[in-house]
């Protein structure tokens, strides 16, 4: 994924203000990737449709729980192919931190329709222990084992970006997370076919369910809190203003924010109250090269104060 973090800013003498402007380097993700996503999504299209056809046939709430699952890949893979897309856009006077927040709202949206689609599945598996119905083993089986080969291939064709690109990253790990599900759809076929044992269909339906719901919840937690503008998952907020405090000049650090500004960017906007005078840029800018490099904050605004503001002064800007 190519990223251009950027952080902005001018220099204004009268207001007193220092805002660091630096292009800091990334590890861009090839553009092959993009032919990898639209193959995935693809594939993982197809198999859905076909999970869904044979799940019907063989009575399968395993295969439709485990079609359930791979639909939520083609969303997967869709948000993190949108996001690398929109990431590219340039900021515009409407929008100035440009569209990677669109990646948020995808997100929210994938988290709360997977969790209303696992609802309904669950339900039909639950009715089967009632009412259960002859599956075809077999059929869930070799449907099962093509998915495997299926997410297999998916998440060699990321493995490459794995490690320089955290939405290529997500999208390998969803692969390989996806290949061992189905290799569990393939031993519950197997159990059924040796055994007769119809009932463990809806019991593996319910593990796949529970298994989504593990992946997806932190998704609509993680959406939710970035939403809100809360501190991103990872960051230490206490280490950061302890990081700040040390550096030359900065006697004291207020209105520190930390905040998404998509799934995948930072930003941080904070006072620096330096009693001796402007710290000099080369200060700064070494100020957020750390705080990239140790913190994954890309966006970055420093505005230095000659004198700690008063506690009213503190109360009337947060009341506001």
């Amino acid at each position: 994924m190519a990223h251009d973090h950027q952080i902005p800013g001018d220099h204004d003498h009268d207001a007193g203000r220092r805002e660091h402007d630096h292009g800091l380097p990334h590890v861009h993700a090839p553009a092959t990737f993009g032919k990898a996503f639209a193959v995935g999504i693809a594939l993982n299209a197809g198999f859905v449709v076909i999970e869904v056809v044979f799940g019907l046939a063989s009575h399968s709430v395993a295969l439709l729980a485990d079609a359930g699952h791979n639909f939520s890949d083609v969303l997967g893979l869709g948000v993190a192919w949108a996001a690398i897309i929109l990431a590219k856009r340039r900021p515009t006077n409407r929008f100035t931190f440009g569209l990677g927040g669109t990646s948020i709202l995808a997100a929210l949206f994938n988290a709360v329709f997977l969790l209303m689609a696992v609802g309904g599945l669950t339900w039909e598996a639950i009715q089967r222990f009632a009412q259960p119905e002859a599956v075809g083993g077999e059929t869930v089986m070799i449907v099962a084992a093509c998915g495997i080969v299926l997410n297999g291939f998916c998440a060699w064709l990321f493995s490459a970006g794995s490690k320089g690109d955290l939405n290529v990253r997500g999208a390998f790990m969803h692969m390989a997370a996806d290949a061992l599900v189905s290799s569990g759809v393939v031993v519950g076929g197997g159990i059924i076919l040796l055994t007769g044992w119809h009932w463990i269909d809806p019991v593996m339906s319910l593990i796949i369910n529970a298994v989504i719901v593990w992946g997806t919840w932190s998704l609509l937690v993680g959406s939710i809190t970035m939403s809100l503008n809360a501190v991103p998952t990872g960051i230490d907020l206490p280490k950061l203003r302890e990081y700040l405090l040390s550096l030359p000049g900065v006697r004291g650090v207020h209105d520190l924010h930390v905040w998404s500004l998509s799934t995948t960017e930072t930003a941080l906007t904070c006072h620096l109250v330096t009693p001796d005078g402007h710290p000099g840029d080369a200060i700064l800018t070494h100020a957020a090269e750390e705080l990239n490099k140790h913190f994954g904050i890309g966006h970055v605004t420093f505005q230095p104060e000659l004198e700690e503001p008063s506690a009213e002064h503190l109360a009337q800007v947060h009341n506001h």
